[in-house]
């Protein structure tokens, strides 16, 4: 499972990853249980990152980096949810500083 890529994001550390999940979820719902329990109904979220959305010309939109996978560590409000994800392995150093920098 991958979250979608709408809402805010960005490396807090570079082993931390905050993702605000659509503005409908809320922690009650079957999505939001799904986000919080993904480990125990046996479901792996990943994280893909990219530097930005923006077109370069005709090469179109950056490619997204696979950054490995994740795990739900704890949120924060209601539609939408605003979740702290746990990479299993640190961010490389260029990408935690472009991650860091990216809100969508």
């Amino acid at each position: 499972m991958r979250p979608p890529t709408t809402g805010a994001h960005r490396a807090m550390t570079d082993e931390l990853f905050r993702w605000d999940s659509q503005s409908t979820t809320s922690a009650a719902s079957a999505t939001g249980q799904r986000y919080i329990h993904h480990a125990a109904r046996g479901s792996t979220v990943h994280l893909f990152v990219r530097e930005s959305k923006v077109h370069d010309g005709n090469l179109g939109a950056p490619a997204y980096l696979y950054a490995g996978p994740m795990t739900y560590r704890e949120h924060t409000g209601d539609r939408p949810m605003r979740i702290i994800w746990e990479l299993a392995h640190p961010l490389p150093a260029d990408i935690y500083t472009t991650a860091r920098a990216i809100a969508a």
